[in-house]
């Protein structure tokens, strides 16, 4: 069945390529993204042409998740040219790299702005939506840095990519009486064909990252990058991320995971992740809440 999906942050990486599989396999999708007028113009036309040429329904809607009004805005477009939203795709966010001491807390702000804060605000806009429908999907795109081994200076990344993890699973049991369900996709360090390492960003202090750069700390930048590097395999592919989405998107209501790991390092996130995820089920049917697990069945 055809789905009407958001993605957020479609100009590149998993965000493209998610939006791309899941309209090559028969949805429509708005892949979002900011300054569709600006910077992002050429992607705007060149995701239109995409779509004639391969003969799918992949539309571009601006949204800058920073922004309430953008949201809201955003939503509102998808609502007026759809008339519904069935699917959304948290996938907006930005890495930065250097030791944690460097960064300020203005960076860390906005690291949080950006992968926490906003779904956040994209959840606002659309959620009134979806909950007067009875159904629907949010899917996350997390990380698992978030509980897996974690390489150093990455640590408002990690944080942020956390704390967005934290909310994910709080969202997913008061949003299942409504009829939505929750998958969090949990990537793993992918080094290879994603901006997220390429664009990602520097510590504002330079005198204090300058200290680690030259004091004992010297090497540990190229050893954390390379170690990361050597971990994936040869043949690990991001698309894979794309795939699986595609995957949970095709499935019915209640058959969805809660948790899908795309790790080809292995880094053990799935391990600890196995682990919390039990506790918690636990918790609730220890406090007699355990239907809040599976989203109900409305309509």
């Amino acid at each position: 069945m055809s789905q009407i999906i958001l993605v957020t942050g479609a100009s590149s990486g998993f965000g493209l390529m998610t939006a791309k599989a899941l309209a090559q396999a028969g949805h429509t999708v708005y892949a979002s993204m900011r300054e569709t007028q600006g910077r992002n113009a050429p992607r705007v036309l060149e995701l239109a042409q995409w779509s004639r040429d391969n003969a799918s329904d992949l539309r571009t809607v601006e949204l800058d998740v920073q922004s309430d009004a953008s949201s809201v805005a955003a939503i509102a477009h998808i609502m007026r040219d759809a008339g519904r939203l069935d699917v959304l795709v948290h996938n907006a966010g930005h890495m930065v790299f250097g030791p944690a001491e460097a960064f300020t807390p203005e960076q860390l702000i906005q690291q949080y702005d950006v992968n926490v804060l906003g779904t956040q605000r994209v959840n606002r806009a659309a959620l009134p939506h979806l909950r007067k429908q009875g159904k629907g999907l949010l899917v996350w795109v997390g990380s698992s840095s978030t509980r897996g081994g974690t390489p150093p200076f990455l640590a408002p990344y990690f944080a942020a990519k956390a704390a967005m993890d934290a909310l994910a699973v709080a969202y997913s049991t008061e949003l299942t009486r409504w009829g939505i369900e929750t998958t969090i996709m949990v990537p793993g360090a992918f080094t290879k064909g994603t901006n997220h390492f390429a664009h990602s960003g520097k510590p504002a202090d330079t005198a204090i990252a300058a200290e680690y750069e030259n004091g004992p700390y010297a090497d540990v930048p190229g050893k954390a990058l390379d170690g990361l590097k050597h971990l994936e395999p040869d043949d690990a592919d991001p698309a894979e991320v794309a795939r699986e989405i595609v995957r949970v998107v095709g499935l019915p209501l209640g058959k969805r995971p809660f948790r899908v790991h795309v790790d080809p390092s292995q880094d053990g996130a799935e391990v600890v992740n196995a682990v919390a995820d039990r506790v918690r089920r636990e918790m609730y049917y220890a406090i007699d809440l355990q239907d809040l697990l599976s989203p109900a069945m409305i309509g």
